[in-house]
């Protein structure tokens, strides 16, 4: 065995929480249970990444053998990477039989025609999610195994959810292999980011339900009462506006916990309002900007806003927007035409 295979696998195994180590492993199927037997799970984590690294080598682990222990890691911590969301498109609305072994193929080889060195292996999860796992080379060195970049695809979906190395050169080269395998025409980023994978498949899948109402604020009706009496009136407006914004809330984002959004963009197309008379424009052109968001929790924190007294009730649309603006992503594109970079198969 290599030895900078021998070291990667170490590494791996020291990442792991040490109680999770053995099943992980069974996870891994490399090692017979005969051999995990011999293993002491119960001393320090570097002897028993010393004691892995023997029975790997007794097996002739290689490079992609590795590479799985690695996905299973990630997997089971995902949350430790930031995910962005990418959304393809077909040039029609032809449904096609997916072929898992098909997808890898093309996906191979569109990557290795482009970049000689580099690792990519693939591992099927339920959903129908296919994790896929690139480490980058260059023409004179081997792939990077410490840097890799990380895809999972549901087939029968137009959504990819990617991690992406450093190295931002290599994207263009990624997306052209994910559209040509799996039969789509473009790619783009739907500029939604975070460490909770899950929650950015509960916005794009519509597992994730918010309603979106227009509310018409209604004024405060006036009520005669005693100046005895002011202090009574004072706690009842607090309450009843208190329950006014959790209402509101309530119907706005549901009851139920926010998806884990960390990250936002969208922009923003609206016309310039003046006072006709003080001509400060000579043309009548929309005013335009990049709207970005950014919180370890954003849904939470705009759902916090009203009740927290630091916004009205209800939020504005643009605010309670965001994950349904997320799923309408190339409609509202091609409406606008406001298209960032996008990757188009040739």
């Amino acid at each position: 065995m290599d030895e900078t295979v021998a070291e990667f696998i170490r590494r791996t195994v020291l990442k792991i929480p040490r109680d999770e180590i053995k099943m992980m492993l069974q996870k891994w199927g490399f090692l017979s249970e005969v051999q995990l037997q011999t293993v002491n799970f119960h001393q320090i984590k570097d002897n028993i990444s010393q004691e892995v690294v023997q029975l790997c080598e007794e097996n002739s682990a290689d490079i992609k053998q590795a590479a799985a222990l690695d996905i299973i890691y990630n997997h089971s911590y995902q949350n430790k990477r930031m995910w962005s969301v990418y959304q393809m498109k077909k040039s029609g609305e032809e449904l096609e039989y997916f072929d898992i072994t098909d997808f890898k193929k093309k996906f191979k080889r569109r990557l290795q025609s482009a970049l000689k060195n580099v690792t990519i292996t693939f591992k099927e999860y339920e959903e129908n999610a296919i994790w896929i796992r690139v480490a980058w080379g260059t023409p004179y060195k081997k792939p990077n195994q410490y840097k890799p970049s990380y895809v999972v695809y549901h087939s029968q979906t137009p959504y990819v959810f990617i991690s992406a190395s450093v190295l931002k050169s290599n994207m263009p080269l990624l997306c052209q292999a994910l559209i040509v395998a799996s039969n789509y025409h473009e790619i783009r980023e739907m500029e939604l980011r975070s460490h909770s994978l899950n929650s950015l498949k509960d916005i794009v899948f519509k597992r994730y339900s918010q309603n979106f109402p227009t509310y018409t604020t209604k004024p405060l009706q006036e009520v005669n009462v005693e100046p005895e009496n002011a202090d009574i009136r004072i706690v009842h407006e607090n309450r009843s506006e208190k329950e006014r914004i959790h209402r509101l809330n309530q119907e706005v984002f549901g009851s139920g916990p926010q998806p884990k959004l960390e990250f936002a963009q969208y922009r923003l197309e609206t016309m310039f309002k003046s006072d006709p008379k003080l001509d400060v424009l000579d043309k009548k052109e929309p005013f335009r900007c990049l709207v970005k968001f950014s919180s370890p929790h954003l849904l939470e924190s705009l759902k916090s806003l009203a009740p927290a007294g630091m916004a009205d009730a209800p939020l504005s649309p643009l605010l309670t927007c965001i994950p349904h603006k997320a799923r309408n992503y190339f409609k509202i594109r091609e409406k606008k035409g406001l298209f960032p970079e996008s990757f188009v198969s040739p």
